[in-house]
């Protein structure tokens, strides 16, 4: 009876281990014992990839570890056609958050465009033990900014004219932004060459180009001046084009200016163009016959003289 009555007591206090220790295993499992880890990201700032920008952006990410389990977790990006860098491991204390950085990087005058980017995390240690775990992916979109950049070329730098003289002027405008952008175009010193006596006009006056493209051509209808009398003076057209994309996005207008001097040398009298060709012809016979009276005249008078030689 003694020692049934002895046992007794350790019988309960080991029930009361026992129950303790399930209770316990209760609260850890209610604690999700299974390695995991949540992955979260935030969207980038558009990546400028204009001449002279950084090329750039940051993507800012989280890892929440909700287990009881310190964690090594590997980190994986997949950025397409855009540079990345970020870590390739992380670890994660129980219960904890980690922030960490991806880093994004473009071409020099990447076109523009969207760009998804996928960062996968994933569980392998677990207080130290290999573990295998499910992935998490996140997704962020890259955003490539359109930037404007144009150039102006002209065929020719100087140009010789007479008076009243139509000429066409041909300027290549190339686009050398990274996206389709539309150009306006204008003679920017009309009003000055318009009051000394040049008529200008341009059949388009903007004019849409794809980025990189072969140049598109611009023409310039233009004629001279015809003030009355003679001219002997220098002019300069300058021809300008102006991105409509700059000016509706970017704040700044981005031009270029294509300049060409014009030099005009002649005489002009009104009336004058009425006779034409036919002037000119008489003139000309004129100024034949009367040679050929000067040779006549010279021929005769040589007999005359050996004459007078002889005797």
């Amino acid at each position: 009876m003694k020692s049934a009555r002895s046992v007794r007591p350790v019988l309960m206090i080991l029930a009361v281990y026992m129950l303790s220790m399930f209770a316990g295993v209760a609260a850890v499992q209610a604690q999700n014992p299974t390695p995991d880890i949540t992955l979260t990201c935030d969207n980038p700032q558009p990546i400028e990839v204009y001449p002279g920008s950084t090329r750039t952006a940051i993507i800012n990410c989280k890892l929440d570890n909700p287990t009881i389990y310190s964690e090594k977790v590997n980190i994986q990006i997949q950025s397409g056609a855009l540079i990345s860098a970020g870590p390739a491991s992380l670890t994660v204390g129980a219960g904890g958050v980690v922030n960490f950085q991806v880093i994004l990087r473009g071409e020099l005058r990447m076109a523009e465009g969207q760009h998804q980017i996928s960062i996968t995390a994933e569980v392998v240690q677990a207080n130290g033990v290999t573990v295998v775990g499910t992935p998490t992916t996140y997704k962020v979109l890259a955003v490539i900014k359109q930037f404007s950049r144009l150039r102006v070329a002209s065929e020719i730098a100087f140009l010789q004219l007479r008076p009243k003289v139509d000429y066409n002027l041909v300027f290549d405008l190339y686009n050398d932004g990274n996206a389709m952008d539309r150009f306006n175009v204008e003679i920017s010193n009309y009003d000055e060459l318009n009051d000394e006596g040049f008529q200008l006009s341009i059949p388009l006056v903007s004019v849409e180009i794809e980025s990189m493209s072969p140049a598109e051509k611009v023409r310039i209808q233009m004629r001279t001046p015809k003030n009355q009398g003679w001219t002997d003076k220098y002019f300069n057209l300058q021809f300008k084009a102006t991105s409509e994309y700059s000016v509706r996005t970017e704040g700044i207008p981005n031009y270029q200016i294509q300049t060409v001097t014009i030099y005009i040398r002649g005489v002009y009298l009104p009336g004058f163009e009425l006779l034409g060709t036919s002037m000119i012809t008489a003139l000309a016979a004129a100024a034949f016959a009367g040679r050929y009276r000067s040779d006549e005249e010279e021929d005769s008078e040589l007999p005359n003289e050996l004459d007078a030689r002889l005797f």
